[in-house]
């Protein structure tokens, strides 16, 4: 999903907003209501088309009278969203997109059940910053709900494999755990370590157990979890009496 962007097109605006002389100033587009075409320099009300008989130039391939926007990219297609208030890029709504009313964002019709975070997409990207909601830049739905560039999942996940958010995991990572299960089968941890257990919480079912402590591997106890993406609570000598055989830390 992204934003449409402005592209060039033989108009020239005239806003209703004095702008003095600055020379470096934000356009409103919405406040626009005057254009003069840049081929017959006929002054007019905004639209798609110049209204002198005698030119008719179209100013773009596609208008949005609520946006004020014109755009005249032959490889773009564009549609306007009531809800979101604005143009997106695509076929339109029910064509290629949907409208999520609790995310309150114009989501692929392939993400018709995904996991819904309240206004997820009015937020900054959590890797980048910049604000997701008007960006032209794409940006992706995670699995947890979260959102973030694609650009900026393309490259955070060369080295992270959790959500920067919720640190949920952000994809099938069954392959992975598994590697780590045959690393525990062959690994044997010191003798004064082996009857020691780990109390820890898992942050893709958001359950605490308890399992054998190790030095950087704690798997979840829970049979459709199974997950090691886990967090160390407190380590104990003996479970039973749950008396912790050192600090509290945290590990991944």
């Amino acid at each position: 999903m992204s934003m449409a962007s402005d592209d060039k097109s033989p108009t020239t605006y005239v806003t209703n907003v004095l702008i003095h002389d600055n020379e470096d100033h934000p356009f409103d587009r919405y406040a626009t209501d005057t254009v003069s075409c840049m081929n017959c320099d006929t002054v007019q009300p905004i639209g798609q088309v110049c209204v002198n008989e005698a030119c008719k130039s179209e100013f773009g391939r596609y208008y949005c009278e609520v946006c004020r926007f014109l755009d005249d990219d032959k490889c773009k297609e564009i549609y306007h969203c009531d809800k979101c208030k604005i143009c997106r890029i695509g076929k339109g709504l029910d064509i290629d997109y949907f409208h999520c009313d609790r995310c309150n964002a114009c989501m692929s019709i392939s993400l018709k059940k995904h996991k819904c975070v309240e206004r997820s997409l009015e937020s900054d990207c959590p890797i980048c910053h910049a604000y997701m909601f008007t960006s032209t830049t794409p940006v992706m739905f995670l699995p947890c709900g979260h959102c973030m560039h694609v650009s900026c999942y393309e490259e955070y996940t060369l080295t992270n494999y959790i959500c920067p958010l919720c640190s949920k995991c952000l994809g099938d990572m069954a392959l992975y755990f598994a590697s780590i299960d045959e690393l525990l089968e062959r690994e044997r941890m010191p003798t004064e370590y082996q009857d020691y257990k780990s109390l820890i919480y898992c942050s893709d079912c958001e359950r605490k157990s308890t399992t054998k402590f190790h030095f950087v591997y704690h798997k979840c106890q829970y049979g459709e979890c199974m997950s090691y993406n886990t967090k160390l609570l407190r380590q104990f000598a003996d479970p039973d009496e749950q008396v912790p055989c050192g600090p509290v830390t945290q590990m991944q």
